[in-house]
């Protein structure tokens, strides 16, 4: 097989196993109808927005357990705040694609099935008086005091097992 026929099925090869991806990545969510979409991909339920205001970590981690559930139309249990691996699994980070504006006016890169009104968003773990936070504009996350809110959101999830 001559260097330029070899050179041309490596290119075949190589867009279709990019459109396959691409595919799948369409499929990763399904809207369930309810405010929630599932997560085929990492086994997840997610709620379709965050909590819609600035919120501290102690009141994001009570609104994800107790007041979420009862916003969906469907009685779901285990709602819990998101670990900074799972959010990062929802930040895009293709530089073609500009994501969207929030409500603060914020523009984030969060995969477009969930709607966010700003763009940080408290994680699960924390460190003494400190919690992570993970920024959907820029997809890095860093830790700030748990009583701070100005502009951090709540995110739910829960495990579909």
């Amino acid at each position: 097989m001559s260097k330029k026929n070899l050179s041309n099925l490596l290119i075949m090869v190589s867009v279709m196993l990019f459109i396959h991806a691409w595919a799948i990545a369409d499929d990763r969510f399904t809207d369930n109808g309810d405010g929630t979409v599932t997560d085929h991909q990492l086994g997840l339920m997610w709620a379709k927005t965050d909590n819609q205001g600035d919120i501290n970590w102690n009141q994001a981690n009570l609104w994800v357990k107790y007041t979420f559930p009862d916003t969906i139309q469907t009685a779901y249990d285990n709602w819990r705040l998101p670990t900074l691996k799972e959010l990062q699994s929802l930040y895009v980070s293709d530089k073609k694609y500009k994501g969207y504006e929030t409500d603060c006016g914020q523009r984030v890169k969060i995969v477009p099935d969930i709607k966010l009104s700003c763009g940080w968003v408290w994680a699960s773990e924390t460190s003494a008086i400190q919690a992570f936070i993970f920024n959907f504009k820029r997809g890095y996350h860093y830790s700030d005091r748990m009583v701070h809110k100005k502009a951090y959101r709540a995110l739910p999830v829960r495990d579909l097992k």
